[in-house]
């Protein structure tokens, strides 16, 4: 994902739509779009492209919400007419020249669905590009949900959703210091996939356009991690409903694989509640050491499953979070009752 044009105005491409963008107005006199997403392809990544519905520098946009510039859209719908023959002349030229794969919009608060024709919008992008993905910022008109920064205590109602957070306090580079850790990272990463949505991170290059090295640490981490845990994260769904585990899990597509993330490196035991299945094998994923199981208050006459017990060793815990890696019987089956008889 990329900025092609914030709420500043400056595109990041050599838009034919107006003068002010990298080519035509600062000295980096190139395009940062093209050259990215040629990179990209190259290894079989999706691009995203970020736009910004909002454009302070646009004299047709009704300037800051509090500013004194600012007009109502119905009291002049000829000068918001102007401004939406512009953003979506972008918005076209970008779908064209450089074909997304997802649209990543922003700002849409600031006018509704009628104002902005987040339908038409929407249309013209999937006419050129119906595989594309937009994003849930178009006024109703997107795929998928996007909460910003903090995590959502329950799972959000969208079927679809990611979070989208920076790694340090702003989403562009600023001089102060205080990054979010690996394991910050890595624990934020694997609740969120527990829940069934996607983590979108954010990466703001310094002045001179190198990334921090407190990012490329993160990056090197999390990805050193899921080189370790990836079978638990990738091609997985959301995992059991809370309570079962007091941690974050995950399931295979065929649901037959049950994964358990644990925080922290302490031996000792966890406990699963309520899993009906006949536990086949349990394994530490990145080391493929075997674990041992027992079975706590199953009675032969109920059908109340009892707990699961699973020992630790301490020398099997990974740094920053542990993946257990549980082989069922068959499909996920959990007991949702209230004990005894029924």
């Amino acid at each position: 994902m990329i900025t092609t044009k914030h709420h500043d105005g400056v595109s990041m491409y050599d838009t034919k739509m107006n003068r002010l963008s990298i080519v035509q107005s600062t000295p980096a006199k190139k395009d940062m779009i093209r050259p990215f997403y040629d990179e990209l392809r190259k290894r079989n990544i999706k691009c995203g492209a970020y736009y910004s519905l909002i454009d302070w520098s646009y004299p047709d946009y009704p300037g800051f919400t509090k500013d004194s510039s600012r007009y109502k859209v119905p009291d002049d719908y000829p000068r918001w007419n102007r401004f939406r023959d512009f953003f979506q002349g972008q918005i076209q030229e970008i779908n064209k020249t450089f074909r997304p794969d997802l649209w990543w919009f922003d700002g849409d608060w600031e006018h509704s669905a009628e104002e902005w024709e987040a339908n038409k919008i929407r249309n013209l992008i999937l006419t050129t590009n119906p595989s594309s993905i937009i994003n849930g910022r178009l006024q109703g008109y997107g795929d998928y949900d996007t909460p910003e920064q903090n995590f959502p205590v329950t799972r959000p109602a969208s079927p679809w959703w990611e979070l989208c957070m920076t790694s340090n306090d702003n989403w562009g580079f600023h001089h102060d210091d205080n990054w979010k850790t690996s394991y910050e990272i890595i624990t934020i990463f694997a609740d969120i996939v527990s829940n069934g949505g996607n983590l979108l991170l954010d990466m703001g290059p310094m002045e001179d356009g190198t990334i921090p090295p407190q990012q490329v640490t993160i990056l090197k981490e999390l990805g050193s991690w899921n080189k370790r845990n990836g079978e638990g994260i990738f091609n997985t769904v959301a995992g059991i409903p809370q309570g079962h585990f007091y941690g974050p899990t995950t399931i295979s597509k065929d649901s037959t694989s049950l994964y358990l993330f644990l925080h922290g490196a302490s031996g000792g035991r966890i406990m699963v509640k309520g899993l009906v299945n006949e536990v086949k094998d349990i394994q530490v994923l990145g080391s493929g050491v075997k674990l041992i199981s027992k079975r706590v208050g199953k009675i032969s006459w109920s059908p109340v499953p009892g707990l699961l017990y699973i020992s630790i060793p301490e020398e099997v815990f990974d740094k920053y979070v542990t993946v257990i890696k549980l082989s069922l019987n068959g499909p996920v089956r959990l007991y949702r009752g209230h004990g005894g008889f029924n």
